[in-house]
This record gives structure tokens, sequence and C-alpha cells, in this order.
């Protein structure tokens, strides 16, 4: 995987060779910030890494896009600087909930609108190399599990239907629900709601399920007991 990363300064370069010393991905570093300008210098990368006062609006998008950049990383807590809806329009990802539960962001933008910019508390877990169980593995369901595997994660499904070939290509395996629950740092729903998944996570699914494990709930609320998660 391709990576470029603008707006750099030492630390950054500092910071990320040594994160990815152990990955081995190929990550370049580029001083100038993002722009209409600048944004061939992303032609050929995958991601792109922009910081906060870079320009990721519509017309940048388009031309990553026609880079073959896709996905947007960002660094930062804010994301008004990108245009969310070209970036739907144009199939650039976003993982958004589990990076913001993760990386804590919806503290942070709140304490930077009180003017602290510290990071004690912030810090989130490296994605790479834990693993997601994704519950219900229809259209959505396997694209969720080709953008986690993209970040290097193991994937457990389960779904009461036919296995996703897309999916066992990249290595996951269909499992009980309570194994998936047990081994999965991650969970995350994407069934319809129909009587067999009305509150399928309840207590005792909870219970089965790692300290500290994320549950993102991107399907209609009630798979999920209101009175589980109090």
């Amino acid at each position: 995987m391709r990576m470029i990363l603008f707006s750099t300064r030492q630390y950054d370069s500092d910071t990320f060779t040594e994160a990815n010393a152990k990955h081995g991905y190929d990550v370049h570093f580029q001083e100038s910030h993002l722009d209409s300008e600048t944004a061939i210098l992303a032609q050929g990368y995958d991601v792109v890494c922009p910081f906060i006062n870079d320009q990721v609006d519509a017309a940048v998008l388009e031309w990553l896009h026609a880079g073959n950049t896709r996905m947007i990383a960002l660094r930062s807590a804010g994301f008004n600087h990108v245009d969310l809806a070209a970036a739907e329009r144009l199939g650039v990802t976003a993982v958004g909930l589990i990076l913001a539960l993760n990386r804590r962001l919806p503290r942070a933008v709140a304490r930077t609108r009180e003017g602290d910019f510290s990071l004690n508390g912030l810090l989130g877990f490296d994605l790479h190399g834990k693993t997601v169980g994704v519950i219900g593995t229809g259209m959505i369901g396997r694209v969720f599990g080709r953008i986690m595997a993209g970040f290097g994660m193991q994937i457990l499904a389960h779904d009461p239907g036919t296995p996703a070939d897309d999916l066992l290509a990249l290595g996951a395996r269909y499992v009980p629900l309570d194994t998936l629950l047990a081994e999965s740092d991650i969970v995350s729903l994407h069934g319809p709601l129909v009587p067999a998944t009305y509150h399928l996570i309840d207590g005792t699914a909870l219970a089965r399920m790692k300290r500290g494990a994320m549950l993102i709930n991107t399907t209609r609320g009630a798979a999920a007991s209101s009175k589980a998660m109090r």
C-alpha cells in the first residue's frame, strides 16, 4: 500500500517512519500543503493523509480519485476541510465510527473548543493485527470487511446465509456468534432488523465480549438492547 502525507514536519516523518518499521508500507512525506495545484503529487498513491490546513474539497478529491486514491486518512480531529458529500460520491472511504471511538474524536473536539490541545487520554490502539467481527455479510458487511482488511485486521464473520467469497479470499473465518463475540476486538453489526436480530446484542452477548471491545451498530438501533447497553 502506498501512502503520502501532506503538510509534514520532521516529527511527522519520525513518528510515521518508526510506526511503519514493522509494516513496510510505502510511505512518502510531502511538506507542501494539499490543494488543487499539489494534488497531482498524490497520483498513484492508495492513501492520502492530509492535515487540518490542507484543502480536501470537491476539486481536490476529483484529482485524487483520478490518480487512484481510494482513502483519505485524516490526522486531525476536525474534518470540516473535507467535502464529505464529494468523497461519498467518488467512493473515497472514511471509516468514521471506529476511528472516532478509537481516537476519542468527540472528546478531542470538546477539548479543542475549550483551548485544550493535550493528547492525554485520547490515544487509542492500532487496528493492525486486531480482530474485527462482522455480523451480517450482505453487500454493506462485505464492503466493510474489505475496508477493515485494508487496515491489516483479522476478520471473523457471522451470517446465516452463504459465506461471501470475497471475504473468504481475504482470510475471513465464518464462526458461530459466541466465538465472534469472544474473540473480536471490534464487533460491527450490518444485518437487517428482523425477529432473529431483534436485541441480538443483549446482556448475555455483551458478557461474552472482551473487556474494552468496541461495538459498532450501523443497522437498526433495536438490534442492540438499550437496557443491556446501560
